[in-house]
């Protein structure tokens, strides 16, 4: 069993700081390829799953589409039962797929979460707005989340995969850059 902190404290100090002042994930891909690079894994597989990542790989737009439907549908009155909360976190989460790597992309996705929940287009788009105005703040948290959860990503499942083959590696050497095999 490893403490997996030093690799996410990594990750969130070489890509999340950046992703926060950008606000773009397509435009972290540098970043995060040259902390996979630092972390030493191998070149094939993060040359593929940081841009794919970049783009499908949206925990924070997942969030905001969830909490910021929830709060429309609070503030209106609607109730929303726990088995529907499940659900439009699943809906949250897919639409977070489509959700573009640009500066208040997820924040599209709400009416669409809003429908699931029986809120108003109109109250949906009023939560739009409110998001484009909190956006600052909110949008460089969720970038951040996102982009750094790319590297976490990739860093996990090459980790993964060399537990399998039965290397050893020690993930605080892997964080300095060292390899130990």
């Amino acid at each position: 069993r490893r403490n997996p902190y030093p690799l996410v404290f990594r990750c969130l100090k070489d890509s999340g700081i950046s992703a926060f002042f950008t606000r773009s994930s397509a435009a972290n891909i540098p970043v995060n390829m040259g902390l996979c690079k630092n972390l030493g894994l191998d070149e094939d597989f993060y040359s593929v799953a940081v841009p794919l990542g970049a783009t499908i790989n949206m925990d924070g737009a997942a969030i905001t589409i969830a909490i910021m439907s929830l709060a429309a549908a609070f503030s209106t009155g609607v109730e929303v039962p726990f088995g529907m909360a499940i659900l439009l976190s699943v809906v949250a989460t897919l639409g977070a797929c489509g959700a573009s790597g640009v500066a208040g992309g997820s924040l599209l996705l709400i009416p669409m979460a809003c429908s699931l929940l029986g809120v108003d287009a109109n109250v949906a788009m009023q939560f739009v707005a409110i998001g484009f105005i909190i956006g600052v703040i909110q949008d460089s948290l969720e970038t951040a989340l996102n982009s750094s959860g790319d590297a976490m990503f990739v860093a996990t499942a090459e980790y993964m995969e060399w537990k399998k083959e039965g290397r050893k590696e020690d993930i605080s050497k892997s964080i300095k850059g060292q390899l130990s095999k």
